[in-house]
């Protein structure tokens, strides 16, 4: 059981938000920091980046030594390719060549997780996402020989280098050049995917993988690009990754004991954290990832056998799913209310009671067997009858038989999510549940999956229902998509019949190594 500890309470500035601190907690997921593991990695070549159409393609130019022996000059550039995807710090050694340095050296440096981001132009940007998440700096050089002062961590690929201005009396030189890399995942430690699976399948596990890998720091990071925090429902997915490929168990413990140590209001877990200066939860609640708390402490039980654990995080369990109970209306229908949101996907369209309905249920049922695994038999009565109402009011008031789906809010909205949360929680049998997934797939609603988030819980739902043939056509014609794309790793948001799609109104925000995208590597490696 947790250690009996004081409990503090942290109102923030914001009104009707308060911070609640479990001490005990965050004092086990401290001494579960892991160690950063540091790798150099170098450019492999310089490169062109042009537009074909609507993409951007980087094409070979030159050898790194060649781009290292040229002169560069005011409005001078370019670009080098390090052959895959990187996090790390970035070290670029200038000196000055020709007469005295007479005046500084004003250089201006871009990263990229891919070409677009080199090729589209910033200067624009008015997206509803920050602009100083655009990975670009400029620096002023006063004495060279020297380091361009660039001390952010940076995720990418492909780097571009413009001399701004010198002056008329010198140039400038590469020294050296490279990357501190950084993950907390041991590359060592990954497990190798299946000798007999075909090479299509290899390589989008191996990108998944990677996905995963740079993703992981001090906490599973949702991108190591944007936002560079601990958001629940990435969390989720990422642990089930980690579970088949590193197997770093205790990064998974430590996160689950930073959410249920740094809680919202009536010990709410957060839609995510920050960890530094110092640990805090994020003033944003999401129904749904509140709720997933529950499953992934339950799968990391399953993965580890770590009783302790889930018997100390148990209550933070329970509370998610009492919250959510206070949600629901005299129906035992989760209220569609605007004052409170539930994520599901980047969808401006979409309705969000029924899938909401369909995560309570889930929940439900992971919170049954944790409080039936730990004999809490008072607990486990009181979700038992919970979910019974529940998948029973889905059945009565959002099923509708005539259209053969389940409907979401007022306007009665048909959508892919809402289905595949249906599927998911059970409310039907599972030839029901096939059946519902073939229609869904026949009849198409306009209300389509948009994230890789989203794709991931819909290949879940094939998966929990047998229907291995349809799995594999899934992950070839998804994430196999975007590997035939060029991806290094998998985007954050990825809609193959519309690719210009973002959530934040242009694409150069995006991340293109996202954490809740990597979920083709569990598929491949537990399920077919």
């Amino acid at each position: 059981m947790p250690q009996e500890k004081a409990i503090a309470t942290i109102t923030n500035s914001i009104a009707d938000f308060q911070m609640v601190i479990n001490d005990a907690f965050l004092e086990k997921a401290e001494m579960l920091c892991p160690e950063i593991l540091h790798h150099e990695a170098r450019p492999v070549s310089e490169v062109s980046i042009s537009r074909e159409g609507n993409s951007w393609k980087a094409e070979w130019k030159g050898t790194v030594t060649d781009a290292m022996k040229r002169r560069y000059g005011r409005g001078d550039s370019l670009i080098l390719d390090f052959g895959s995807h990187f996090v790390g710090y970035p070290h670029i050694v200038l000196k000055s060549v020709g007469s005295p340095q007479d005046a500084p050296a004003y250089v201006a440096v871009r990263f990229g997780e891919t070409p677009a981001e080199i090729g589209e132009s910033t200067a624009d940007y008015h997206g509803s996402i920050s602009s100083s998440w655009l990975q670009e700096s400029t620096s002023h050089m006063d004495v060279l020989p020297g380091e361009i002062p660039l001390h952010r961590r940076y995720a990418f690929r492909y780097m571009q280098m413009t001399v701004l201005d010198t002056s008329p009396k010198y140039k400038l030189m590469i020294e050296d050049i490279l990357v501190d890399t950084v993950s907390s995942a041991d590359e060592r430690a990954l497990a190798p995917c299946r000798e007999d699976l075909p090479e299509d399948l290899k390589k989008i596990d191996a990108v998944g993988a990677r996905t995963l890998y740079e993703c992981m720091q001090d906490v599973f990071e949702d991108g190591p690009k944007r936002d560079r925090r601990l958001w629940m429902g990435d969390f989720r997915v990422q642990a089930l990754v980690n579970y088949e490929t590193f197997k770093n168990y205790d990064l998974v413990r430590r996160c689950l004991y930073l959410f249920a140590g740094a809680c919202m209001n009536e010990g709410q877990v957060g839609a995510c954290l920050f960890t530094a200066p110092r640990v805090q939860v994020d003033d944003t609640a999401l129904f749904d990832y509140s709720l997933l708390y529950v499953p992934t402490l339950y799968e990391y039980f399953e993965a580890t056998g770590d009783r302790e654990t889930l018997e100390e995080l148990s209550e933070t369990a329970f509370t998610q799913l009492r919250i959510a109970a206070g949600k629901l209306d005299e129906r035992g229908i989760v209220r569609d209310d605007p004052s409170w949101w539930c994520f599901l996907d980047w969808n401006s369209e979409l309705n969000k009671q029924a899938g909401a309905q369909g995560v309570y249920i889930y929940c439900l049922r992971y919170g049954l067997a944790i409080a039936e695994l730990l004999g809490k038999e008072q607990e486990a009565a009181l979700i038992r009858e919970r979910l019974e109402e529940a998948a029973g009011a889905a059945r009565k008031y959002l099923w509708e038989p005539d259209l053969g789906f389940f409907v979401s809010g007022e306007d009665r909205q048909v959508s892919w999510i809402s289905q595949v949360w249906m599927v998911l929680a059970g409310v039907f049998s599972k030839e029901e549940n096939c059946a519902l997934l073939r229609r869904l797939k026949m009849v198409d609603p306009r209300i389509r999956l948009i994230s890789p988030y989203a794709h991931h819980y819909y290949v879940d739902a094939l998966c929990h229902n047998g229907m291995e043939k349809e799995i594999t056509e899934y992950i070839r014609g998804y994430w196999g998509k975007m590997v035939e794309e060029g991806a290094d790793c998998y985007w954050e948001v990825f809609d193959p019949l519309d690719p210009d799609a973002s959530p934040y109104g242009s694409k150069a925000i995006l991340s293109y190594c996202h954490a809740w995208s990597c979920t083709a590597s569990y598929f491949i490696r537990k399920w077919l």
